[in-house]
């Protein structure tokens, strides 16, 4: 697999003072100063103790600070490991005028993520080496964090073709997904589990039953009876599921399962990990935090797919990510041209933004209720998706290349999509208030957002 690294930039010197340095997959909670010197973290020694971002003999840290240092107060405030996003739409090629390299991972910067996966429903799709290659070449002289990228299942993504998978893995794919579109055809979908397990890679599936999905907008509930829209059920993502870990535990593979967002279908990725399969999983933040309920307003920004559910369910899935049986959050990042968004529910594109508004969205909603311990959150952030598909774990660790984010949790602003770093404004989470504004992002060792 192949990871482009953010080469924006210079290798950041900074000395971050009295950070609450909190990185629960190392067991570290503890305010200290933080030293990072080229790019690499050099010192993290209790508060005052710190040494300046210089090797060898180099004097304590003062005030004014080491020279070519740059001193940021952090004044308590949370520095963690920086954020992975499997799940991003970046639009390009195709669609730039949604989204491209320079927005989007400037958008990732923004919201504390230093590492985002691109999904490969773009014009043309990622199902072949060289659309990949060309990608990948673009993102070393246009991003501003870590890019991975994915190669489609199908060509196409018609689900009628494998795609060229060896060739993808070979020029750097990080696994394959027709995201979006379920693999429908078991046949094809039993010789991509095959593919990817002999390049040693994971798929990544969108669960759904077509015919059961049809043409629903909205959860089928007594809320989408009574606006009188049509529904997706549940089982259209659960039925879907189950058939999917079956073919994965036939065929002895790894798969990912993306956008949870029933508890039936939990139950399902639970009963296959008892049965020795190589499955982990992800939730958004929509999902976490907003249900069917919400659509009463007829708010298109609140159309995704899979779509928000019954309050039941988003409670399972907050209680599922508390207990650790949840691996990750994703945002499902989808940005959407205004015209897409500006028109009757019914006839509005799915999906919702995430990038920028992920982990204040969750804090505020999550943490602070007391639902989940930020231990969960942040490690779910995090590590879980990097471990999801073998990309490198951000960690607060001497020696460490800086991957890391500092978040004031005190501060309440507005989310206001038109501040945003994206070029999309549909944001689900548009004009509520809420706690953990990013104020700096550090990936791959350069400075990649401040505020």
């Amino acid at each position: 697999m192949t990871i482009t690294i953010a080469k924006r930039g210079s290798k950041a010197n900074l000395l971050i003072k009295d950070a609450r340095v909190f990185d629960p997959e190392r067991g570290v909670d503890m305010r200290a100063d933080v030293a990072v010197e080229r790019g690499q973290i050099s010192s993290i020694a209790p508060v005052g103790k710190g040494r300046s971002p210089h090797r060898g003999d180099a004097p304590e840290a003062t005030d004014s600070g080491a020279s070519g240092a740059e001193i940021i107060e952090a004044a308590g405030r949370l520095l963690v490991p920086g954020f992975v996003d499997l799940h991003t739409h970046l639009r390009t090629p195709g669609r730039e005028d949604e989204e491209d390299l320079t927005s989007g991972t400037a958008a990732a910067a923004a919201g504390g993520y230093v590492t985002i996966c691109a999904m490969p429903n773009t014009e043309p799709v990622v199902d072949n080496a060289s659309v990949l290659s060309s990608l990948i070449e673009r993102a070393e002289a246009e991003a501003s964090v870590s890019v991975a990228f994915l190669g489609a299942i199908s060509r196409g993504q018609e689900g009628i073709r494998l795609a060229d998978i060896w060739d993808m893995a070979e020029a750097g794919a990080v696994a394959f997904s027709d995201d979006g579109r379920p693999v429908t055809d078991g046949g094809l979908l039993r010789a991509a589990f095959q593919a990817a397990k002999l390049v040693g890679l994971p798929l990544v599936l969108h669960c759904e039953d077509s015919d059961l999905a049809a043409t629903g907008v909205m959860n089928e509930s007594e809320v989408s009876a009574r606006l009188g829209l049509a529904g997706i059920p549940c089982s259209a993502e659960s039925a879907a599921a189950a058939r999917d870990l079956e073919i994965a535990a036939y065929e002895d593979a790894r798969v990912h399962i993306a956008h949870v967002s029933c508890v039936r279908t939990l139950g399902h990725i639970r009963r296959a990990r008892e049965g020795g399969v190589t499955v982990t999983c992800e939730v958004t933040p929509h999902h976490l935090t907003l249900s069917d309920e919400e659509v009463f307003s007829l708010d298109a920004n609140l159309k995704m797919n899979p779509p928000l559910r019954s309050e039941a369910d988003r409670q399972a899935l907050v209680e599922a990510l508390a207990a650790g049986d949840m691996d990750c959050i994703a945002t499902d990042h989808a940005p959407h041209a205004p015209q897409e968004k500006e028109t009757p529910f019914e006839e509005a594109a799915f999906g919702t933004l995430g990038l920028e508004t992920a982990f204040p969205v969750l804090y505020t909603r999550l943490v602070e209720s007391g639902g989940v311990p930020l231990e969960r959150l942040v490690a779910a952030m995090s590590t879980g998706p990097a471990r999801a598909v073998g990309l490198p774990e951000p960690a607060l660790e001497e020696g460490e290349e800086a991957n890391l984010a500092l978040i004031d949790t005190e501060e309440e602003f507005d989310i206001e999509p038109a501040r945003f770093q994206s070029k999309s404004r549909n944001s689900a989470f548009s004009g509520q208030k809420a706690k953990g504004k990013v104020k700096l992002t550090v990936a791959a060792g350069r400075v990649a957002y401040r505020l």
